[in-house]
């Protein structure tokens, strides 16, 4: 049945879903003027391929609509209120793939196909949503994003002053020679030093200005004591106090600095960059420190700072791709630090070897909850044997992979690590052991090696990994079997869309009612880019670069190639979102949401998102015949 439904309520109820909350009022009538509203029972096919050519949209007003296509199992794609199909069809003036039946009762508003591409011209909104889909949506949530986080930008001036200490403070007693106390500040890198007495009260500060004023431009010897040229009772705060009494402190004396004392003793200082500035620390001034850092504390500092700086990038607007790139590469800057320390404190004697990253890390897609995937590449010197080598490399592995742990990469609980023997070996070792998982490996043992497949040099002589890489991709590619038994595996982790809820939840245990954005969001993403990168012979690691790459080899539409792109960035943003939460509110980082928290635009490109992954996975099955 159909009837002309009154313009006033339709566009209200239209208005209510994306894209038409975002049409003009015009087009938004002209619109409604056009719509008829049809009904459609439970079981009944309301579109199939076998009708031909599509001649209208369909805009879901009440009840369920699914999707099966052949040979997929039965449906795979689920519709609800204020949702439109099929736009694929419509735009191309073609049958549709899949078909389309009322899973419950269901109303429809339906416009005719000529109306529905007037529309198309008429309307920019409504024509970005349908050639961009989930781009489009993804823009709109990125907005919401960047007015939530940058309400956090502003300096929170009732923060407790403890939680402002960055680090430890540099002192020296007031006999100290002037000449030993500068050369304290040179080391650590520091414009200030406090003078204290045996119990730590402090007694004085010296600063740059002291340097000049009292110092320099007297024409001080450096032997002098720095009790005689200090700024003595110097203003101190309680660590309980707040970030306000520091800053009016500041305002008060004119001063840059506030000690903060417990117990009349020394714990801290709070600088005006502190106060103002923390969150606002720049990935220039973050790289400079990282780089001149000399010690563990120096690179835990470091550390707290990248998550930092990742909260105020997310306030900026910064795309999820830019932004796990950025994280991934101080953490690489703050890794490839370690590592140098590490290696010349050990004395361990010269080696040929790269220091391998695996997984997201190799991906270049860390977020903020990334544990540890490492590993060791080396060339034995002439006559000397493997065993012996890794004998010599493995403690020093160690040492680099607790110091890790330190900084706030989780020690890995697979044991992918540097300092497992399994994963430090020579080049030829590791040729062998990637033949075994290519010629021989179960499906279990190549879903564990998955991540293997994606490492990249991190710190060391590169030719080893790009030697190691050019022979996997020539093995790989000549191996077919492997990549069929790579894309089933691919295949085993479906996301999980539901028939009768969006979403396909567990009922029980530590996780309940939560979706695990890595596993069952990027994961189908990371999984069937890494097949066809090793189908294709490409060399790129990261997951966006694999599919835009292996994309035109392999014919995949760039719009296909594209809405996976979109689809995949939209998943890591929101596990950066989640993440930072956690963050903020001081709980454990992980990936696991409950869906019934999100917003409505978020809930709905989520599903979008899930759909897109069921498509991916679909070409994937093609391509292999599974």
């Amino acid at each position: 049945m159909t009837a002309a439904p009154l313009t006033a309520t339709v566009v209200a109820d239209l208005t209510r879903h994306s894209p038409f909350d975002a049409m003009g009022a015009e087009d938004l009538e002209w619109l409604a003027q056009r719509l008829s509203l049809a009904y459609h029972p439970k079981g009944e096919t309301i579109l199939s391929p076998e009708q031909g050519e599509v001649d209208r949209l369909f805009i879901i007003k009440q009840g369920v609509v699914q999707g099966e296509q052949a040979g997929q199992g039965g449906a795979w794609l689920e519709l609800h209120e204020g949702e439109v199909f099929p736009l694929g069809a419509l735009l191309s003036r073609r049958a549709v793939i899949s078909t389309f039946r009322a899973v419950t009762d269901v109303f429809c508003y339906e416009l005719a196909a000529t109306d529905f591409h007037a529309l198309l011209a008429r309307s920019a909104p409504f024509h970005d949503f349908c050639t961009r889909r989930i781009a489009a949506l993804l823009e709109r949530s990125q907005r919401g994003v960047q007015a939530q986080y940058a309400t956090g930008l502003k300096p929170d001036l009732d923060a407790p002053l403890a939680a402002l200490m960055r680090r430890a403070p540099v002192t020296c007693s007031a006999d100290t020679p002037l000449r030993q106390a500068l050369q304290t500040m040179h080391t650590a890198q520091v414009g200030s030093i406090v003078v204290v007495d045996a119990q730590r009260r402090p007694q004085g500060v010296f600063t740059v200005r002291d340097l000049i004023g009292r110092v320099l431009l007297p024409e001080r010897p450096l032997d002098t004591p720095i009790g005689a040229v200090m700024t003595p009772d110097p203003v101190t705060l309680p660590v309980e106090g707040r970030a306000f009494e520091a800053a009016l402190a500041m305002a008060r004396h004119g001063f840059r600095h506030v000690l903060l004392t417990e117990g009349g003793r020394l714990a801290g200082v709070v600088s005006e960059q502190d106060l103002f500035t923390l969150q606002r620390v720049g990935v220039t001034q973050l790289s400079a420190a990282i780089r001149a850092a000399t010690d563990l504390d120096a690179l835990q500092r470091a550390a707290a700072d990248i998550l930092r700086l990742g909260h105020s990038m997310m306030a900026q607007g910064v795309a999820p791709e830019q932004l796990t790139q950025i994280l991934t590469t101080l953490n690489d800057l703050l890794s490839e630090r370690l590592i140098e320390l590490e290696y010349a404190a050990a004395g361990t004697p010269p080696v040929r070897l790269c220091w391998l990253a695996f997984g997201s890390e190799g991906r270049h897609e860390q977020t903020l909850a990334s544990d540890q995937d490492n590993g060791i590449v080396f060339l034995p010197a002439a006559g000397a044997s493997s065993a012996a080598v890794r004998e010599r490399l493995l403690p020093l592995a160690e040492r680099i992979n607790r110091a890790l742990d330190a900084c706030g990469f989780p020690l890995c609980k697979g044991g992918v690590m540097a300092m497992n023997p399994k994963w430090c070996l020579s080049l030829d070792e590791w040729k062998l052991r990637f033949a075994d998982w290519i010629d021989a490996g179960s499906p279990e043992a190549l879903l564990n090696a998955s991540i293997f497949f994606d490492f990249r040099p991190l710190w060391g002589e590169v030719d080893l990994a790009t030697e190691l890489r050019r022979w996997l991709l020539a093995k790989t590619a000549a191996t077919p079997r492997f990549l069929h038994q790579m894309a089933a595996n691919a295949l085993r982790n479906r996301p999980p869309l539901g028939l009768v809820r969006d979403f396909v939840l567990p009922t029980a245990g530590e996780h309940a009612h939560t979706l695990d954005l890595k596993l069952n969001g990027s994961t189908p993403f990371v999984d069937a880019a890494r097949v066809w990168a090793l189908a294709s012979g490409v060399e790129a690691t990261r997951t966006v670069e694999r599919l835009r790459a292996a994309g035109p080899r392999l014919h995949i539409p760039a719009a296909e190639i594209e809405a996976w792109v979109a689809a995949f960035h939209f998943i890591q943003q929101l596990r950066l979102r989640h993440q930072h939460a956690c963050y903020d509110a001081g709980r454990p980082l992980d990936n696991h949401i409950d869906p019934d928290r999100l917003n409505d635009l978020d809930r709905r490109i989520l599903k979008e998102a899930f759909r897109q992954a069921r498509k991916l996975q679909a070409r994937l099955a093609m391509d292999y015949q599974l």
